[in-house]
C-alpha cells in the first residue's frame, strides 16, 4: 500500500515522502492517527496546498521537544525505590511505566512510549542511562538511580 507521510516517522520517512507500507500498519494505524493520507490524485493536491502548514507544525513540534529536552537534561539524577534482595536483584522489575511516572513527578511530562529500554526492563539496582525519545529527531540522556528500599533491613 502506497501513502504518503504527514509529518516525520522514524525508521519510515520524512514528510511528504511517499512509501510503501504493510496494509494493516496504514490502515490500522498511520491513516486514523493522521499521519498518513492514501496516495490519490484528491489527495496529493490537498497534501501540497497544505505542506508549509504542516512543516510550521513539524517545526513546532520539535521546538516543543527540544524544552522539554532542556528541562529533562536539568533534572540530573532521576531516582527510583524499590524493594531489593541482598544481591541487588529487585523484586520485579522496573518499566518504561515506572519511568515515565516518576520523569513526569520530578516535573517534565512524559510518555511511556518516549522511554526507550533497548534491553528490556531494569531488574538490578544500580545507575543506568535511559534515552528518552522527544521527537525523532530529538533525543535526551536521563540519569536514573535505582535504589534499595531501606525499610526491609531495618525490620530484622
Amino acid at each position: 500500500m502506497e501513502i504518503i507521510l504527514l509529518e516525520k516517522i522514524r525508521n519510515l520517512g520524512a514528510l511528504g515522502d511517499r512509501v510503501n507500507v504493510k496494509s494493516g500498519y496504514g490502515r490500522n494505524f498511520l491513516i486514523p492517527k493522521g499521519k498518513a493520507a492514501y496516495v490519490t490524485e484528491a489527495n496529493i493536491a490537498k497534501f501540497e496546498a497544505r505542506r508549509a502548514e504542516l512543516e510550521k507544525i513539524a517545526a513546532e513540534h520539535v521546538k516543543a521537544a527540544e524544552t522539554r529536552k532542556k528541562a529533562l537534561v536539568a533534572l540530573g539524577v532521576v531516582t527510583i525505590i524499590a524493594k531489593a534482595g541482598d544481591e541487588g536483584k529487585l523484586f520485579g522489575s522496573i518499566g518504561t511505566r515506572d519511568i515515565a511516572e516518576v520523569i513526569t513527578q520530578a516535573g517534565v511530562e512524559i510518555e511511556k512510549s518516549e522511554v526507550d529500554l533497548p534491553t528490556g526492563v531494569l531488574r538490578h539496582i544500580g545507575e543506568y542511562d535511559i534515552v528518552i525519545e522527544l521527537h525523532s529527531d530529538v533525543k535526551a540522556a536521563v540519569k536514573l538511580s535505582v535504589v534499595s528500599d531501606a525499610k526491609d533491613e531495618d525490620q530484622e
